[in-house]
């Protein structure tokens, strides 16, 4: 195996990690993976860790964004992924067992299945937005498949990864499941080390530099990253339903999410109604926002400051900036909170048209007609998600079919994450591979397939020297 070289190893932490890396290795090289009894166990193991600590994590998540809503916490984080580990573990003993395929009539009697095997060592990279349910879904699915797993946390969420890590020790061996803690540098480092499968989560521009590492060792990687995920409203779906799941969705975690609305695409002349609307809706659900428990906080300084920042670039460009605080509320400079914010009168030229926002501001752009709507959405990246408003279903059909994107969520926004059934993944820029239910198991398994030959095999027929009953076979089995 390659040593990464010197530099890494004078990274604080890089040896120690290295060191754990090449134990696990070595273990997954001398037999087969652990019993299904044993996966069981672990999701049990994790299950019962994320329930009984989930205050605790509250707190770090709290402290760790400035302020951090509780309940999104145990709704986004905890539950999602309490749900995802109960799925697996229902599921588990069926996804383990070899699948039959059918084999050609020219080959029968013989036989053909798919067998699933673990890969080896995973290592799983973890963003700052999501740090509990993006490290423990993919964490659980590795495990489901019987492999053995390192996990890097952000370093900007350095309270809840010191408790991750101290949770995760107390109940798995260190050659099982490990926590490197650590910043950008050992972040690097570890996307370096010859995983059998390497996943992260976070931005398209960084999953382009660890694409990069893992490929020096041929690392197969699953990206999960993000882009500009829009919102359409057609043109005679009701406003006031449509914006208010609009506003949730792009208000959790204050807009810190990676499948949140990043724009809205509106049928022109309805932009007077959907602000009002937006303002309106904010206020009934945010009727404060200052010390407001169910409103986060951004993450720290540097994104905070880049959300300003591109709020001052789309309205030097010419957009309408409304920010919606309804209690008129003065912010203290260390809060790092932003009011939710609607850009009109938006175009291209802005930073905010072509950056993922991860935050509370919302462009509108206007369109004509579907056909505009359609166009807009396939001249840009493909999208992580997409979120389509109507009651037509000839229009909805359409749209799923003309547009690509990661996922969709029809007549409400987010919610097809939170479906521990469906396959969860980008597309292109927005990412590449799925996780979530089986295909998270599949992902982190070796898809092997196996041949199993017949005494009574007919292909002797087919060995050379070839002659008159071969020139025969090949008659019937090419049909002319």
């Amino acid at each position: 195996m390659e040593t990464n070289g010197a530099a890494s190893m004078e990274i604080p932490g890089a040896v120690r990690m290295r060191t754990v890396f090449d134990r696990m290795h070595a273990q997954t090289r001398t037999g087969k993976g652990p019993a299904l009894a044993a996966r069981l166990e672990s999701l049990d193991r994790l299950k019962r860790l994320l329930l009984d600590n989930k205050e605790a994590f509250a707190e770090a998540l709290r402290e760790d964004f400035g302020h951090r809503s509780r309940h999104e916490t145990l709704l986004a984080e905890i539950f999602a992924a309490v749900s995802s580990i109960r799925h697996m573990r229902k599921n588990l003993k069926g996804w383990i067992k070899p699948r039959r395929r059918p084999v050609s009539w020219i080959f029968q009697p013989a036989k053909a299945q798919i067998q699933y095997q673990p890969l080896g060592t995973v290592g799983v990279i973890v963003p700052w937005n999501y740090p509990l349910f993006l490290a423990f879904d993919p964490l659980a699915a590795a495990l489901a498949a019987g492999n053995r797993v390192m996990v890097k946390p952000s370093e900007y969420t350095p309270r809840t990864s010191k408790l991750t890590a101290e949770l995760l020790a107390g109940i798995f061996d260190e050659d099982q499941v490990h926590v490197v803690e650590g910043g950008a540098d050992l972040a690097e480092a570890f996307s370096r080390l010859p995983f059998d499968h390497l996943f992260f989560t976070g931005s398209t521009n960084v999953g382009r530099h660890v694409m990069r590492a893992a490929a020096d060792n041929l690392t197969p990687v699953t990206l999960e990253l993000g882009g500009k995920s829009p919102a359409i409203i057609a043109d005679g779906y009701p406003l006031e339903d449509a914006v208010r799941k609009i506003v949730i969705g792009k208000l959790l975690n204050a807009g810190q999410t990676c499948i949140a609305p990043d724009y809205l695409l509106a049928p022109a002349g309805f932009i007077d109604d959907i602000s009002a609307a937006f303002a309106r809706l904010v206020a009934e659900h945010y009727p404060t926002l200052a010390d407001n428990q169910d409103y986060s906080s951004i993450v720290s300084k540097r994104h905070y400051d880049r959300l300003k920042g591109l709020v001052d670039d789309a309205r030097s460009k010419g957009a309408v900036v409304m920010e919606v605080n309804p209690a008129e509320e003065a912010f203290p400079p260390d809060a790092r909170k932003i009011p939710p914010t609607l850009l009109t009168g938006t175009n291209d030229a802005m930073s905010v048209m072509q950056e993922e926002i991860f935050g509370p501001l919302l462009p509108v752009v206007s369109y004509q007609t579907l056909d505009e709507a359609i166009q807009y959405v396939n001249e840009r990246p493909r999208p992580l998600a997409l979120y389509y408003f109507d009651n037509d279903k000839a229009n909805i059909d359409r749209v799923l079919a003309e547009t690509i994107s990661g996922g969709v969520t029809v007549n409400d926004t987010v919610l097809h994450v939170a479906q521990d059934d469906l396959p969860f993944g980008g597309v292109g820029p927005s990412g590449m591979g799925h996780y979530h239910g089986f295909e998270g198991f599949e992902t982190f398994s070796k898809k092997k397939p196996v041949f199993y030959q017949s005494k009574w095999a007919g292909t002797s027929l087919l060995y050379p020297p070839y002659g008159r009953i071969a020139n025969l076979m090949l008659k019937i089995i090419t049909g002319r």
